[in-house]
């Protein structure tokens, strides 16, 4: 059988944002190290999207070891740095999806400048290690944590998916649509929906649930512009039961390092 390998690593320190590659990253508590640690939220403590606001994909996060950074993709001299550590004392009740959590609002200054961005009064907020936001206890094997992520602390997606739909697209688009924490090269077309266990590198992963997809995808990274595709195409084979399924919701059992071009190991497929 045709070897698997983790291709391509990403994170999202600010949900919504624009995400990093990373060469390697460490598997956490609630997935990769400060993946969607920070999130956006309105006056009403409501997790702020790129589903409704498409500008959010022009932001492009980065960072160093002690700070944060955000800057507009095509006007880099907007931007905005935080210390990574920094948030104030003041809890907020925040809510994303159907959760409810606690987080605390970074600086007023940094939430002044997303308000400017966005053109509405909202704040940029941090989830402290301390917070147990739990995973849906449907799916997980024991009480797993999470971020401000949707759902899960991770989203892995084979090349060979996205190779196929881009020959059903009369525009080829790129992986950053899909948003996904890990990717691997080798093996068919949604080979993730078949896995149920599996290693990469030091760390053991299992499958949660597939991944609905929702107008997200339609959000072209670069431009913040939204169309139609990949969803209408999508639509025409990945419909299971009125959902587009495109990716894998996976959780991890144990914490450890990833590198790129680790080979990753099927324990067990459907």
């Amino acid at each position: 059988m045709e070897k698997l390998y983790l291709s391509q690593l990403f994170v999202y320190p600010i949900k919504s944002l624009g995400g990093i590659a990373l060469q390697q990253g460490n598997i956490s508590t609630r997935g990769l190290e400060h993946d969607r640690e920070w999130m956006l939220i309105d006056q009403e403590g409501t997790f702020i999207t790129q589903r409704k606001h498409h500008q959010l994909a022009l932001l492009q996060t980065s960072m160093t070891a002690t700070t944060v950074t955000v800057q507009h993709k095509h006007h880099p001299d907007q931007n905005i740095s935080f210390p990574i550590a920094e948030h104030l004392d003041l809890p907020i009740a925040v809510t994303v999806w159907d959760d409810h959590c606690t987080a605390f609002e970074v600086n007023t200054e940094v939430s002044q400048w997303f308000s400017i961005f966005l053109q509405m009064d909202v704040k940029l907020v941090k989830m402290l290690q301390t917070e147990k936001r739990i995973v849906d206890r449907r799916y997980a094997l024991h009480e797993a944590t999470v971020g401000f992520a949707d759902a899960y602390p991770n989203l892995i997606i084979g090349e060979s998916s996205l190779d196929l739909l881009n020959t059903k697209l009369a525009h080829q688009i790129g992986m950053d649509r899909f948003r996904p924490n890990l990717v691997f090269t080798g093996g068919d077309a949604h080979l993730e929906d078949e896995l149920t266990e599996f290693s990469i590198g030091e760390v053991q992963f299992y499958s949660a649930k597939p991944c609905t997809r929702c107008v997200l995808i339609t959000v072209n990274q670069q431009t913040g512009e939204k169309g139609q595709e990949p969803l209408k195409t999508l639509a025409t084979y990945r419909n299971f039961g009125q959902k587009i399924l495109f990716g894998q919701n996976i959780m991890h059992t144990n914490q450890g390092l990833l590198r790129i071009g680790d080979e990753m190991k099927i324990i067990k497929r459907r």
